[in-house]
């Protein structure tokens, strides 16, 4: 071949080449086929000139994570996965700044490694490289095995360069579209495990929503400890392996080194992840004992919310890998879990606070009446945490006697509070002086009326003895009609309409009378009661005789509690509060 002959050549091979490269940089761009890119390379690569191997190694430290290689005996692209851990001093450098490429000979390095191992095989004694950084802190190296330093020339150097950067943008490429594709999933798992804690705000079933959300989701077992009066104590933990429970409990309990951990991180308030030496002197990895030997990593997160720290989320890995770079992830699950659990425990106390302002509102106790058994229930409502305006008393009459009121002010919150101690104080004062119905019911009006702004419902109930039984008179001031259920079972309404309190300055009362004998028992209630309504739209009030027959039947202490319980039991909607007052005659003597 003449000069202009083989001028002529190298300009057709530079053309391919160029052409052949464009189109792979295009394939490296969409980061679409990347078997089929590599292939393509290293073919690239073994059609030069001298080239006797082509080697592709993958690293991360002294870790050898695969190598894929092609000869001119064996062109076939092959991929052998290794993940063997060499030793800093064994795996091949990691790049340092721009793509360089070195030459060396192969006699020079460990004929252990397997990449020297191949390029020995093919006949290689030396070898142009070109290192290139991946993602997630790892790195590949490109080898070409040529029989001498002297087949290396400045185009190969050129060619193996360019071919690293191909793989170095096709890697960035992919890196890009899975850490895309993983954003997804995690706003997609982190949105449904909102949902999941939110969805009670009962602490509790909170806390074990958390742990059951992340296993084996995120991680083979979960431990959630809140910090309490007595102390950061494990409220909630779970494992994939039922059988692992019962250690992962007493880990969570008792283990010094885990605790210590733990306060490590509340006192610094920065998650931290442990594997490897990390773990060491606790009862995780493999230098534990156990179950916990399985162990490979564990992290543990705060938990803040709204200026609080409520404890930690510690989720233990079996996986040889623990999520790296899901820092930010596993820091969202923490912060909705926090605040599932914040709003938990805030929504307890503001339940436990105006459950102790209710019970302030009402008698702590109800008269002890010869010949009468009297039994309350009251049910604060669970969707609205305001103080509700359902009240009752008792006061004793003349003659061995007992007034019987309930009522319920119109509303929530505050200022039902204040009308609600405003009509039971001043109704049980006036029959303490011994006020009729009659005069209390006007007098209590006359001040709602001035109050001007809501309105009352109210029943009276007198009962007098009458030999063995009572008799029982009532006035209504617009207030559900009570009931009286008879020793046989039966159950009777007793009717009386009547105008609110607060409303016109002139009302009129309905009233009526009627006698217990002993075993009946009159049963006043508050509309809560008639109004709760099951998932299918039923109101209890249909219900309402039938329960009250049978939960007579059980007895006469008791008899309010059983009746409003059922009632709580019936309900899936309705967020008013629940009074229930009993009246039930007894023998005399």
């Amino acid at each position: 071949m003449d000069r202009h002959e083989g001028r002529a050549a190298r300009q057709a091979d530079d053309g391919w080449w160029s052409g052949r490269l464009h189109e792979l940089w295009l394939v490296a761009e969409t980061a679409q086929d990347v078997t089929g890119l590599a292939d393509s390379l290293y073919d690239m690569l073994l059609r030069m000139p001298g080239v006797l191997a082509v080697v592709g190694t993958r690293w991360s430290g002294g870790l050898l994570h695969y190598l894929r290689s092609v000869t001119l005996a064996e062109p076939t692209s092959a991929l052998l996965e290794i993940e063997r851990d060499y030793g800093e001093s064994g795996a091949v450098a990691a790049p340092d700044g721009d793509p360089t490429v070195t030459v060396h000979d192969v006699s020079a390095l460990n004929g252990a490694m397997p990449h020297v191992q191949v390029l020995a095989a093919a006949g290689a004694r030396s070898f142009a490289e070109c290192a290139v950084p991946l993602g997630q802190g790892g790195w590949a190296s490109f080898m070409v095995g040529t029989a001498g330093r002297d087949t290396i020339d400045v185009t190969l150097r050129t060619r193996l360069k360019q071919v690293a950067e191909v793989a170095m943008v096709s890697d960035r490429r992919i890196m890009a579209r899975r850490a895309d594709e993983v954003r997804q999933v995690s706003d997609a798992f982190l949105a449904e495990a909102s949902l999941r804690m939110d969805s009670s705000l009962d602490v509790k079933s909170t806390v074990r929503r958390v742990a059951r959300t992340a296993v084996p989701a995120i991680a083979e077992g979960c431990v959630l400890h809140l910090c309490l009066p007595e102390g950061l104590k494990p409220v909630s933990f779970t494992h994939m392996d039922a059988r692992e429970q019962q250690w992962l409990g007493k880990v969570a309990a008792e283990d010094a080194w885990l605790t210590g951990t733990l306060h490590r991180v509340l006192d610094s308030g920065q998650a931290l992840a442990l594997k490897g030496d990390g773990l060491r002197g606790g009862p995780f990895g493999p230098a534990s004992s156990g179950a916990g030997r399985a162990v490979r990593a564990i992290s543990v997160n705060p938990l803040n919310a709204r200026g609080r720290v409520l404890g930690t989320l510690t989720f233990l890995y079996h996986r040889t890998v623990v999520a790296e770079g899901a820092s930010q992830f596993l820091a969202g699950l923490a912060d909705r879990a926090a605040l599932a659990i914040d709003s938990s425990i805030l929504h307890e106390q503001r339940r436990r606070h105006v459950v102790s302002l209710q019970r302030h509102l009402l008698p702590r106790e109800l008269p002890r009446i010869p010949g009468l058994t009297l039994s309350s229930a009251y049910e604060v409502g669970d969707v609205s945490l305001d103080v509700g305006g359902d009240f009752y008393d008792g006061v004793p009459g003349a003659r061995g006697g007992v007034t019987l009121l309930i009522g319920d002010v119109c509303g929530r919150g505050a200022e039902a509070a204040a009308l609600t101690g405003l009509a039971r104080h001043t109704l049980r004062t006036l029959f303490e002086d011994g006020s009729t119905p009659e005069h209390a019911l006007e007098r209590l009006n006359q001040a709602l009326v001035r109050e001007g702004t809501r309105f009352v419902t109210a029943l009276v109930a007198v009962l007098v003895p009458d030999g063995e039984g009572f008799r029982v008179r009532y006035w209504s001031a617009g207030h559900p009609a009570p009931l009286v259920r008879r020793e046989d079972g039966t159950v009777e309404e007793l009717v009386a309409h009547g105008d609110l309190l607060g409303v016109l300055e002139d009302i009129e009362y309905g009233s009526g009378s009627v006698r217990l004998a002993p075993g009946d028992a009159l049963v006043m209630f508050t509309d809560g009661v008639t109004e709760a309504r099951a998932a299918d739209g039923m109101f209890f009030e249909s219900r309402l005789r039938d329960e009250v027959a049978r939960q007579g039947a059980g007895g006469p202490q008791g008899f309010a509690e059983r009746l409003a319980a059922a009632v709580v039991e019936f309900r899936a909607t309705g967020a008013d509060d629940i009074a229930v007052l009993v009246a039930r005659a007894e023998c005399i003597g």
